[in-house]
């Protein structure tokens, strides 16, 4: 299960959200389990809960994803960085040929975008 957090979730998870803190869980603990948190996104949820970034960034079960020349690129385009660089990552890849989940606080963001939600409002 490949499951990028975006920003909303990343707060979510700093504030103690029992479903955010379950995929954190089970990314560490169980095989096939992958969580991926779009540097942008951890920019922005930094910005609303100070002290996410690191916290975030130094947990063994999440990936921190960079911007490469792609990923800047689709950034570029989009109105938000931390949404546009979350749905980049939730994009198929050779490693990922299924794409990911994003999981989210704010579902109706992702009204009317190409990827697959998970709901943590709890």
């Amino acid at each position: 299960m490949h499951i990028v957090l975006d920003d909303t979730a990343m707060t979510a998870a700093g504030r103690g959200n029992v479903l955010a803190s379950r995929l954190i869980h089970r990314a560490h603990a169980e095989a096939g389990w992958f969580l991926y948190a779009p540097a942008c996104a951890l920019v922005e949820a930094d910005r609303a809960r100070p002290g996410t970034a690191e916290h975030l960034a130094a947990l063994p079960g999440i990936t921190v994803l960079g911007l490469d020349l792609a990923a800047a690129l689709a950034v570029a385009r989009q109105e938000t960085w931390a949404t546009a660089h979350s749905q980049y990552a939730a994009q198929p890849t050779a490693d990922r040929p299924d794409g990911a989940v994003v999981a989210t606080t704010a579902p109706d963001r992702w009204a009317g975008e190409p990827v697959r939600v998970l709901d943590l409002t709890p």
